[in-house]
């Protein structure tokens, strides 16, 4: 009976070996046929080239976002895949960036430097008039508002990327302020006729009070006294955002008038000094920023890789596909976008199958506030308990250098870890483990936070700059360089295999990564423990 039951476990141990020892080789085929497809033929950077030199700045609600949604889901429709496009949400009206120009006209013109944040408005055409600095006090507004028609108003403050807030809320803290410095007005009317009293005693001088600073404090009065627009010193790069405050109560009856513009400040610092001196001279501006009617719908771009024996448990790896339109997206997040559209190209190229199903998703409105990735979340609850892991990136153009997982992970990786560092040597890599951290209640600022704040694991690629490129994110992060020639190709090229490998691998597992031991979670005291 004893040798009966040991021949028995000896045949159920080569049976579960030989099974496993089967699944790694053909794993091991997979990896391969993905590796030998990206080295006959990666197109990483030419996806790239499509998205940013094709279509451009991709802002939810312009022509460029719509175009770029409809080309990249085309394309994972000729790969083969299945395609959801994936409604979000909609936007009361669209926009769309022409070209922009302008120049100082003086004995020292220039060329001039500057930008406007999305859904503000562009000028009527070439527009030239006059400098001012614009009115602090009520008595000043009342002693130039004649001449503030047809002027171009500088502002004060230094631009966030931000446009000034016209609401009926913007109005009422600008009034609040001008209440406030009209009290501080009269009570330096005070101090000056004591001081004018004490001149020439003992007693010291007193010193005036400053008047709140306030940006644009008489927008609606300039406004209405007819300026051509108000223009405000910002950092180089020069960084603009959008209309955030404004943007979902516009209608195409009620859009802004008023060109906010950014203005280079080693160029503003010119132009205040010449104003300040009130030396006559003209600024011209072209700026064609244009609007079309809505409602306009924004989605999702999905495409689906079906899985063959978990088709309801999935992987996702993810960029965002919209960007701002003072760049051309190239980096935030065309090295999200691209890497993921050919990662799932090569996995569809080799010709493997996953057990589970992948999913490459192109999220829509991140950079207004994940409206994607958290409509998905919200909409998909039942699903996200069957999500082994979700990649994103959205970081920069570079390389995979290592990925952090759970200690009871760490065996599921080690297959993908040396494939990963199979495809070049340049770029080695490795897998560590990760500390426990509690789960955060409010989702990080990248289409991976909802997920996160669900409890999802959300394992992804820590990235460096091994060749010492020189890249800086901030340099380009939401500015007019994020383009496209701020990418490294070898960088991309590498990341969209390793993104292959890494989502083809966690899909072939026979089981859903444990969750065990990835966050930690509030036991009843309060304390944290591992989940």
């Amino acid at each position: 009976m004893k040798i009966f039951i040991c021949y028995f476990s000896f045949l159920l141990f080569f049976s579960l070996f030989g099974k496993v020892q089967s699944q790694s080789v053909n794993t091991d085929n997979d990896f391969k046929k993905i590796i030998e497809a990206a080295e006959k033929d990666n197109q990483t950077m030419n996806h790239l080239d499509i998205l940013c030199n094709r279509f451009g700045g991709r802002p939810i609600g312009s022509d460029a976002y719509e175009n770029a949604a409809i080309w990249a889901a085309s394309k994972f429709s000729e790969w083969g895949m299945e395609v959801v496009f994936d409604e979000v949400g909609i936007l009361p009206v669209g926009f769309n960036r022409g070209p922009w120009f302008g120049r100082m006209l003086s004995e020292e013109g220039m060329t001039l430097h500057f930008a406007t944040p999305s859904y503000t408005s562009g000028t009527k055409g070439v527009q030239r008039g006059h400098v001012l600095a614009e009115p602090k006090t009520q008595a000043e507004f009342d002693r130039m508002k004649g001449a503030l028609n047809g002027a171009w108003v500088l502002i004060t403050g230094e631009s966030d990327g931000w446009p000034i807030d016209y609401s009926a809320t913007g109005d009422s803290l600008r009034d609040a302020v001008k209440a406030e410095n009209a009290e501080i007005t009269e009570k330096n009317k005070m101090i000056r006729q004591e001081n004018i009293k004490n001149k020439g005693s003992k007693i010291p001088q007193k010193e005036l009070i400053p008047l709140r600073e306030e940006p644009a404090l008489f927008y609606k009065e300039m406004r209405e006294a007819g300026i051509l627009g108000i223009i405000q010193s910002a950092k180089t790069p020069i960084r603009v955002l959008y209309d955030r405050k404004n943007l979902m109560d516009m209608t195409f009856e009620t859009l802004p008038t008023v060109p906010d513009i950014k203005l280079d400040e080693h160029q503003y610092a010119i132009i205040k000094q010449m104003t300040d001196e009130r030396r006559y001279f003209q600024l011209e501006f072209d700026i064609r920023n244009h609007f079309k009617m809505g409602p306009i719908a924004y989605h999702n771009v999905i495409g689906i890789i079906p899985g063959t024996e978990f088709p309801d448990e999935y992987v996702i790896m993810s960029g965002h596909l919209d960007a701002y339109d003072v760049g051309t997206g190239g980096v935030d997040d065309g090295s999200g976008v691209t890497p993921t559209m050919e990662a799932a190209r090569l996995i569809m190229e080799a010709g493997v199958k996953p057990k589970r199903t992948i999913l490459a998703v192109l999220w829509a409105g991140e950079e207004f506030g994940l409206l994607g990735s958290q409509s998905w979340v919200n909409r998909h609850k039942n699903e996200l308990g069957k999500i082994s892991n979700m990649v994103n990136r959205d970081g920069g153009p570079t390389v995979p250098v290592s990925l952090s997982v759970s200690e009871e992970m760490l065996p599921d990786f080690v297959q993908i870890g040396e494939a990963i560092n199979s495809i070049n040597p340049d770029f080695p890599f490795i897998v560590e483990t990760r500390t426990p951290v509690k789960k955060p209640a409010k989702a990080w600022g990248t289409d991976s936070g909802p997920f996160a704040v669900e409890g999802v694991p959300t394992i992804g690629f820590r990235n460096e700059d091994p060749k010492g490129y020189n890249f800086n994110y901030h340099e380009i992060w939401h500015t007019e360089r994020d383009l496209y020639n701020k990418s490294i190709p070898e960088y991309q090229n590498h990341a969209s295999v390793a993104t292959a490998l890494l989502v083809f691998g966690i899909a072939n597992l026979d089981h859903l990564l444990p969750r065990q031991g990835y966050y930690l979670e509030d036991d009843e005291g309060g304390k944290t423990k591992k989940k």
